[in-house]
């Protein structure tokens, strides 16, 4: 009996000194045992058969993270809001509301939630210590506004925000205060697609006001209805990877060919797109090289990937301008992709590192591919028929 009682007494005493707890997926009485675990510093109860978190969570001042994903808590109980020094929170996704008692937790520095969690606004603007949010999806009052990410600086890594047809117009849009968020080095904006036409008056306003730090790499904009992409793009000089998906209202591309680290550009649903000429080479904006030299300098000098789907009405895709003497353009293009580019009738002939020529879905009576420049000496028609998919590896 004395050895029982020793033993029992010596597992209470491990217990309440416990720094992390990871049941598993296993069945745990959180109610019971949470009173003897107020030193833990990691409560990960990822997979756990769980209904719901106890009052008595509140207890765990010491508590720095909190997973709870995979679970299936539906609420969480009023005292979440006593963890004032929880730094990571991962919510479930079925859960039906975000807490308003979250906003206490002035210490968070990452969160997770669902993206189709409501979320009351004036929340997530408090937590100025974040460093990971999910997404912003900007809604409707009594929604989050897109001025909550104002003081959220810290962030890092990945931000998307949806709902952008929620903004009003360029200067709400500039109190997100992207532009000073230089740990941000991808970025989403996207637009809702089945919107009213009301909603998209504002929109090159809107994106104009979106201006990223310079530092950013990966730029997504989806569903965008403006006519013209904005100007900041000219400074985008670290930017690698850009995504224009279902802009249909604008009638070119945005100026790329200056940017020097831009290796995969990516276009795809752009019904207004007729021609594809200098403002996409950016021309204008590309200085000569050294000094007096008058050699200028290479266009799209890093493009390695280039991807043009469902560009339905582009007819053209010019040579660059030489302005009399030669130019290097695309010294480094890969790998080319053109899907459902119906009207295409010309496109540039000298791809010197192409590696990878994918075509697909191209009506005969479009460009005649074939007998087209250093293509057509490459290109082999596999099954015979335009409308199919021919790889080139060379």
């Amino acid at each position: 009996m004395h050895d029982l009682v020793h033993d029992l007494a010596e597992r209470v005493s491990k217990s309440r000194n416990l720094h992390s707890l990871f049941p598993n997926g296993e069945v745990i009485d959180l109610e019971s045992n949470l009173l003897n675990f107020k030193s833990l510093r990691v409560l990960n109860l990822y997979n756990a058969y769980i209904m719901e978190l106890p009052i008595s969570i509140g207890n765990l001042k010491h508590l720095r993270y909190l997973n709870v994903l995979k679970t299936r808590i539906k609420t969480f109980p009023k005292s979440i809001g006593q963890l004032y020094n929880l730094q990571t929170l991962k919510i479930a996704y079925q859960l039906e509301e975000f807490p308003r008692e979250i906003a206490n937790l002035i210490n968070l520095q990452h969160i997770c939630f669902g993206r189709y969690m409501k979320v009351p606004s004036g929340i997530l603007g408090q937590f100025t210590n974040l460093r990971s949010l999910p997404f912003l999806k900007v809604g409707k009052e009594p929604g989050p506004r897109i001025e909550e990410l104002s003081g959220l600086n810290q962030l890092q890594n990945t931000l998307s925000i949806y709902g952008l047809e929620n903004v009003r117009d360029g200067e709400e849009a500039q109190k997100a205060n992207l532009v000073e968020k230089k740990h941000i080095c991808k970025l989403i904006l996207e637009w809702k697609l089945d919107r009213p036409s009301h909603k998209v008056e504002n929109e090159d306003d809107v994106l104009k006001g979106l201006r990223p730090h310079d530092s950013l790499e990966f730029l997504a904009i989806h569903e965008f209805m403006g006519v013209e992409f904005p100007s900041w793009l000219l400074l985008a000089k670290n930017l690698k990877h850009i995504e224009l998906l279902g802009c249909n209202k604008c009638e070119g591309v945005p100026v790329l060919g200056h940017l020097p680290s831009l290796s995969c550009v990516k276009i795809k649903s752009m019904e207004n797109l007729t021609c594809m000429g200098s403002e996409f080479y950016g021309d204008n904006h590309v200085n000569c090289g050294n000094g007096s030299s008058k050699e200028a300098r290479p266009l799209f000098p890093a493009l390695k990937t280039l991807h043009i789907e469902e560009a339905h009405n582009l007819i053209e895709w010019m040579e660059a301008p030489t302005e009399g003497g030669s130019r290097v353009v695309f010294p480094c293009l890969e790998e080319l992709t053109l899907i459902h580019c119906d009207q295409l009738t010309s496109a540039p002939s000298h791809l010197p590192s192409l590696k990878k020529l994918v075509i697909q879905d191209m009506d005969s009576g479009g460009m005649p591919i074939e007998s087209y420049g250093m293509w057509g000496d490459l290109l082999v028609c596999r099954k015979g028929c335009w409308k199919t998919t021919r790889i080139l590896h060379i």
